[in-house]
């Protein structure tokens, strides 16, 4: 066997964001939460080590990394601080979809300029008055020559006033139907947000989430040349569902380890006795490697079949990464509510070493961004038209 020694190195991305984490990210967490701020220091982590642009492929510029070693570094980023992880899941989402869709020449330049200046990737995919259903629009792209102009009132655009480019739906023009639906790219300096509202949730704070309007243009050649109803399908539903779930399960894994240190902590005050909690610290490890297991082996599923398209067009597929949000976000309000049981009034408090009150809070965004209800709809009327 001879080595390739100008071939680079395998980068350990678990490793590297858990140092980002742990140094960067894990210090100033209780600040981004108290003051609804952004994670800047994080982000400047992430954009040193070039994370940003991690999957784009190789010969554009990025490191060609799978969504696999992006869920892990959102896994460990959430262990750290919710917001962080959360904001990086949302960019990669659109890196993906980026990446699979986008094959103009002008997106590829849009790729090399992501890759050499680490840009920020925010989305506005709900609209004012479609209920929540991110598969239709109201708004439409308007052509004028070779760019485009569009408006759309927002309720919530995630870090938009951070970001550096901005993926929005509208529909394909004034005369298509709401579900006839392109993505656009739009850089920040070409869009003016008007914001209508204030982002002052229980969790997730540090995301930066208010509504805006938007009214903003760009070039024609920066409309992803793929429907956005299969843009949606393929990259950007499953990418959201199994990179979301791997920050909760970075959470869940925070909760544990505080409900483990506990009851260790208690063994050790009391030699030779086995502590109240430790049956009840069995049992959430058993629900635990649950949802381990559940989030890791969605996104195996997704690689093994990452190039086709049959396979994630159908219904079986949009129904088993559906069902994975629902799972996972369960698991997670669940597993935070066993660690409180273990941990008892030391986690209630906020002032305890062992307080689970961040991550409480942060949990019970799961279920309630995309309501765990709308996926369920969702999966009924895909089930009613199944003959699988």
């Amino acid at each position: 066997m001879t080595l390739d020694l100008d071939a680079p190195a395998a980068v350990d991305y678990r490793a590297l964001a858990r140092r980002i984490a742990t140094e960067v990210a894990a210090p100033a967490a209780a600040e981004v939460d108290r003051d609804a701020r952004f994670p800047h220091e994080s982000f400047a982590a992430l954009r040193a080590e070039g994370l940003l642009s991690a999957m784009i492929p190789v010969e554009l510029g990025g490191a060609g990394a799978t969504v696999s070693d992006m869920a892990a570094v959102t896994e460990e980023l959430g262990m750290a601080c919710a917001s962080t992880g959360m904001v990086f899941a949302m960019h990669q989402i659109q890196i993906n979809s980026l990446i699979r869709h986008g094959r103009s020449a002008a997106l590829d330049e849009l790729k090399r300029e992501i890759c050499r200046d680490q840009l920020l990737v925010a989305s506005a995919t709900t609209e004012v008055g479609i209920g929540g259903d991110v598969r239709s629009s109201s708004c439409h792209v308007q052509l004028e020559g070779d760019t485009f102009r569009v408006t759309k009132q927002a309720p919530v655009i995630s870090y938009g006033e951070q970001a550096d480019l901005l993926f929005l739906t509208a529909r394909r023009n004034a005369d298509s139907p709401p579900n006839d639906q392109v993505l656009t790219v739009m850089r920040i300096k070409d869009i003016e947000l008007e914001r209508v509202g204030e982002w002052n949730t229980l969790g997730f704070r540090g995301t930066c989430s208010p509504g805006f309007v938007v009214r903003g243009h760009g070039p024609a050649d920066l409309i992803l040349d793929d429907p956005y109803g299969d843009i949606s399908a393929r990259s950007m539903l499953p990418s959201a569902h199994i990179l979301w779930g791997h920050l909760w399960f970075g959470m869940a894994t925070q909760a544990v380890n505080q409900a483990r240190a506990f009851v260790r902590a208690a063994a050790r005050s009391k030699p030779g006795t086995v502590p109240p909690g430790a049956q009840r610290l069995a049992e959430l490890m058993v629900v635990h490697q649950q949802m381990a297991e559940l989030v890791r082996g969605a996104a195996a599923r997704y690689e093994a079949t990452y190039d086709d398209v049959d396979a994630q067009s159908s219904i079986s597929f949009a129904v088993a990464m559906n069902s994975l949000k629902v799972s996972a976000s369960s698991l997670l309000i669940d597993i935070v509510g066993k660690a409180l049981v273990i941990v008892g009034i030391m986690g209630y408090r906020e002032d305890s070493a062992y307080s689970l009150g961040r991550v409480l809070r942060d949990a019970w965004g799961a279920p309630l961004m995309v309501n765990n209800d709308r996926i369920l709809g969702n999966n009924a009327q895909l089930l009613l038209v199944s003959k699988d």
